[in-house]
């Protein structure tokens, strides 16, 4: 029997040959996604605040400590065109592109030098290589779009071992004093921070996080491998790396402990991943009362079906936006947040809200436990805790249902316990902003005097003011880790910064407890962190920063609410001051320099930093932060 006659390669033809070469290679994918980089927003106005002001949130100096009445930024001028509210931090962009801060830099949250209270409580300029046309804030951190489609951000994340850095160095994470470029290998075409989160969505789609993920915010990472501890640790969390959404998305949003995505697909549709444990991403079923670490579609948001303008996450409760401009809420019900009215028992589904039924609202903004919306006629409504004046009513009264606090308004945002709106200038004429002039050398705005306020003892010491932020936000949750029938165990024990052995690093102790009755935290010293000089030649001044202990947010994961009280710790200042590069006593002679942190290739890689001190420094180019193009597992 012969053997069987070996296949033979068959040699490709002529013919053939040239129909595969000629055949078009990287043919465009049907309804690939195409979206552009923003422009800054034409409308101009002043920027109004409210609530604690003991930090220099305000923007009103370092004497007024509080107000209930909104009060004129005079600093600010009348060209700003967006102003967004951090934990305890402000961030505004003028017609110009130019990005100004203000409050507590104790992390670089303000992405500028500072040298004591009076210039951290005084709107500054934030030196970024071109204009801007977005700005966004978080806990301890901000963040800038280019006009060019680049990101910078500055200051840092924290997590529930207290302050974890912006960027990796070696193997841990720094902060960053000054603005730093956050590379996502494509331009991007939106920004949103959470609480200590950040996402970027790129011009095709993508969707980019990093950050704190205890909670499951960032949606790339399993809850084991979603904290510090974890086997890739900080360059798993400080790298911003892709989240797998199929089909992509067309905006972003972010909220204290959670991401919200509306897809490429339809406006009907609504992602989101984080912290859900009163349903406040709009996820039921068994998902409900847990934290959810990748996409899942919202289906109280389907059920609503508006078409989605804009979402905004409080710290257990959600505000929607239609295009309708209906207004709707849903998650946790305590202190009126939702603005149902008296009621008992979480909003399990997206519910309009009553109150606002004849308006057709423009803007919403949700804060921990306040929320505020912005009609068409220019009217603010806010409703919810008021225990420190940030619903701007006048009083510290809680508000279950929308009240008129102000007009005129264009927009509102919520920070921490202070809320700021953008008012339209009655004195600008009716055009669109010109094109704004090339900026020149640095520049600081006058500060305006400002307006009197009724005399109140100041805070003794810098330790309060995460103290202070700590004690309203006593109901800040850490991750979900429990399942829906361990919710109800009242027996789990607090996590105190870190400080006291814990099961999982994701429990959660969310007791509300009254207004009234706040809850101080130990403190727990920071550590000492890096000052990245990463711009141009800093002026020849001594700086002055002041480090402040961290007070980490504690919280359960109980549904039921129980009123509990901590010890209160005593209140310490800590008054040596130290050099982020390891020199002390800075500032004590005027020939003290600041120092020029030089660094080697990219801030997310394996150089080390370098501290060089320099009477005088050449300009340098911003460094950026590398970012994988794939899905981390």
């Amino acid at each position: 029997m012969m053997p069987a006659a070996r296949g033979v390669k068959r040699t490709a033809s002529k013919s053939t040959t040239a129909t595969s070469s000629s055949a078009p290679k990287n043919k465009k994918k049907r309804g690939a996604i195409a979206l552009e980089v923003p422009s800054a927003p034409k409308k101009r106005g002043r920027v109004f605040a409210c609530g604690q002001g003991d930090v220099g949130q305000l923007g009103l100096g370092e004497d007024v400590v509080e107000t209930t009445k909104f009060k004129h930024v005079t600093a600010l001028g009348n060209k700003i065109v967006d102003v967004q509210a951090g934990g305890m931090h402000t961030i505004a962009l003028d017609s110009d592109g130019k990005v100004w801060t203000f409050g507590c830099n104790d992390e670089g949250a303000l992405g500028r030098p500072t040298a004591g209270e009076a210039q951290e409580a005084a709107p500054g300029g934030v030196r970024l290589p071109a204009r801007a046309a977005a700005v966004c804030a978080g806990d301890s951190h901000s963040a800038a779009l280019l006009v060019g489609g680049d990101v910078y951000a500055w200051g840092s994340f924290r997590d529930s071992h207290g302050s974890m850095g912006l960027v990796v160095r070696g193997r841990e994470g720094k902060a960053c004093r000054e603005p730093v470029r956050v590379d996502v290998g494509e331009p991007a075409a939106g920004i949103a921070s959470g609480g200590d989160h950040l996402v970027i969505l790129t011009t095709s789609g993508s969707v980019y996080t990093m950050g704190c993920g205890e909670q499951g915010q960032l949606g790339r990472l399993s809850q084991r491998s979603a904290t510090r501890d974890a086997r890739q640790g900080f360059s798993a969390l400080l790298v911003p790396s892709k989240v797998t959404l199929k089909g992509g998305a067309r905006a972003v949003w972010a909220g204290y402990h959670a991401t919200f995505a509306l897809h490429a697909g339809g406006q009907d549709r609504v992602f989101a991943w984080g912290l859900n444990n009163y349903g406040q991403l709009g996820i039921t079923g068994e998902k409900r009362k847990t934290a959810i670490f990748s996409p899942t579609e919202c289906d109280a948001f389907a059920a609503a079906g508006g078409g989605w303008r804009k979402i905004s996450a409080g710290q257990h409760h959600s505000l929607a936006l239609d295009n309708s401009g209906v207004v709707y809420a849903v998650g946790r019900c305590e202190y009126g947040r939702l603005g149902l009215g008296d009621r008992e028992g979480d909003a399990e589904s997206l519910e309009p809200i009553p109150k606002l039924a004849n308006k057709r609202c423009v803007s919403i903004a949700a804060s921990t436990s306040s929320s505020f919306a912005v009609a068409d006629d220019g009217e603010v409504y806010a409703w919810g805790m008021g225990s420190e004046g940030q619903l701007g009513s006048g009083s510290r009264e809680d508000l279950p249902a929308p009240a008129a606090v102000e007009r005129a308004a264009l927009a509102a945002a919520a920070g921490g316990q202070h809320t700021v709106l953008l008012v339209e200038d009655p004195s600008a004429p009716k055009e669109e902003s010109p094109e704004p002039e090339r900026e020149t050398a640095e520049q600081e705005p006058e500060v305006a005097a400002p307006e009197p306020e009724q005399p109140k003892e100041k805070p003794k010491g810098r330790q309060t003011k995460r103290q202070k932020k700590q004690e309203q936000e006593d109901e800040v949750s850490s991750t979900s880790s429990a399942m829906p029938s361990e919710v109800g165990d009242e027996n789990k024990p607090q996590k105190l910064n870190g400080d006291e052995k814990k099961e999982t690093p994701m429990e959660v102790d969310e007791t509300d407890s009254n207004a009234q009755e706040k809850i101080e935290t130990p403190q727990k010293p920071i550590s000492e962190q890096t000052t990245a000089v990463l711009t141009t030649h800093q002026p020849d001044v001594g700086d002055t920063v002041n480090d402040k202990p961290d007070i980490t947010d504690t919280s359960s994961q109980d549904t039921t609410d129980t009123e509990s009280k901590s010890q209160t710790s005593e209140k310490t200042r800590d008054s040596e001051k130290s050099d982020e590069c390891g020199k002390s006593e800075r500032g004590d002679d005027d020939d003290d320099k600041l120092n020029d942190v030089a660094m080697k290739d990219e801030v997310n890689g394996n150089p080390e930093m370098e501290c060089v001190e320099q009477q005088q420094v050449e300009p340098k180019t911003v460094e950026s932060i590398s970012s994988p193009l794939t899905t981390t597992a």
